[in-house]
């Protein structure tokens, strides 16, 4: 099988079209790019989680999506505050093709997995990789900013950086927590 020019041509997962990535020369315009992508992750993040809390059964897992439900909503405003905190940023509206991917993988499970056990799982891994991605991000991000100058950007990333991994491992606990041998046999 031959790979096309086009397949092996370099594109970034997040963008509207390519000429927004080709503005991307600073390591400003790289904050302000991955900052703009994980802005519309995080609301993509909201619209997602109360679908997965309806479609859990466990309560400490519906608990779980609600209680992150509020967090991304803290997230959302803790970006809005940095930008109003870091004038050399300005958020561009795009996409997050990512976490839009990831989304439908959740999705996926809510539509094909019976609602009990294995959906449940299902949903927390979903959500993990969500929370991976945000890790990753939100690490990158906190570096850039250092570099940049940008103290007040970085504190305020290194707190969602460290919320994210807090619900990381609280996503881990709770699939440790409902798994069961029938679950572990369908």
């Amino acid at each position: 099988m031959r790979l096309t020019e086009a397949a092996l041509k370099p594109r970034c997962c997040c963008l509207i079209n390519e000429a927004l990535f080709m503005t991307v020369k600073t390591l400003n315009d790289l904050f302000i790019h991955d900052l703009s992508d994980v802005y519309s992750a995080e609301k993509q993040i909201a619209r997602a989680l109360p679908k997965m809390a309806r479609a859990a059964s466990d309560e400490n897992l519906v608990a779980a999506f609600n209680q992150h439900l509020e967090e991304t909503r803290g997230q959302i405003e803790r970006l809005d505050e940095l930008v109003e905190a870091t004038p050399e940023v300005k958020i561009k509206r795009m996409k997050c093709h990512a976490l839009e991917g990831l989304a439908e993988e959740a999705q996926e499970i809510i539509e094909s997995v019976e609602k009990g056990e294995v959906r449940d799982q299902g949903l927390i891994g979903a959500a993990q990789k969500v929370e991976h991605y945000e890790i990753a991000t939100y690490g990158t991000l906190q570096a850039l900013a250092l570099k940049l100058g940008y103290t007040k950007a970085a504190k305020l990333l290194a707190l969602t950086l460290e919320e994210e991994k807090q619900t990381d491992v609280k996503l881990t606990t709770l699939a440790q927590a409902i798994s069961t041998v029938e679950g572990a046999a369908k």
